[in-house]
């Protein structure tokens, strides 16, 4: 059986509130399953292989899933979007026959305070806590030396620290965050290290005399104009996940942060 996103949407809206699970139809095909729901939230997490469930799997990497599935997944992979875990696979139904399942629960976060301003905070730190992110980090081999070899200076340490964190993807599905710097507006003083659909470019407006920890972000607008703001890439990105009232906030859309992997590197 093809599975369409909009028969996606279908069964998903069959999972009672606040959540639950979905025993599918025996000819549904999992893989097409998963498959189509990575093509919407990103890369999954294995929370079951074969039977066993991940020893590591606790609050933060989805073990709510495991609760509603009652012990029966076969193999299950789940995803965080905003407010909800995501899960789908196999389980074995009250007979022990292997069924395909799609299920839903909430997911909760403690979001931390921003705080005040400053350089000196732990930005990176409190961007891992906004996103309940536990996963071991994605990239950590990065060849900064390199990137920075080509790129022609210095990196800001909390920038890669965040690729090293994250890896390749985006924070709430939207802000992408560029694995090296895009170079283009090098002669404006600008280094791109993250941007989104909406052709909007977050930059640092670099400084040869600056140490580059102290370069402040600035936003390249589609149409052009530029905003400037004081703070880090971590601050900027904790900032408009949070702040309401920020000029380029996401807080409108989503009220739990996550971040979408491109790739599964677990």
């Amino acid at each position: 059986m093809d599975i369409t996103h909009s028969m996606l949407n279908d069964l998903l809206d069959r999972i009672d509130a606040p959540g639950g699970s979905l025993h599918l139809p025996r000819d549904t095909d999992p893989r097409m399953l998963v498959d189509r729901l990575a093509d919407r939230y990103g890369a999954p997490r294995t929370l079951v292989l074969d039977g066993f469930a991940d020893p590591t799997v606790d609050e933060s990497r989805g073990a709510a899933l495991l609760a509603v599935l009652e012990g029966r997944g076969e193999t299950i992979r789940a995803w965080a979007y905003g407010g909800q875990w995501i899960g789908a696979g196999t389980v074995r139904d009250e007979h022990g026959v292997v069924r395909p399942v799609l299920a839903a629960v909430p997911r909760r976060v403690r979001v931390p305070d921003t705080g005040a301003n400053g350089r000196e905070e732990d930005w990176v730190e409190r961007l891992v806590a906004i996103t309940a992110r536990a996963s071991p980090p994605q990239r950590p081999d990065v060849d900064w030396a390199q990137i920075e070899a080509e790129v022609g200076t210095r990196l800001p340490g909390d920038y890669k620290r965040m690729v090293e964190t994250f890896g390749e993807g985006a924070f709430d599905g939207y802000l992408t965050l560029n694995q090296e710097p895009w170079t283009h507006l090098r002669e404006d003083g600008l280094l791109i290290w993250a941007s989104t659909e909406h052709e909007n470019l977050y930059c640092w407006q670099t400084d040869d005399s600056t140490d580059p920890d102290r370069w402040s972000v600035a936003v390249r607008t589609f149409d052009g104009d530029l905003a400037p703001f004081d703070c880090s890439a971590a601050e900027f990105i904790c900032r408009i996940l949070l702040d309401p009232h920020h000029p380029f906030t996401m807080a409108h859309y989503f009220d739990t942060h996550w971040f979408m992997n491109y790739r599964d590197n677990e």
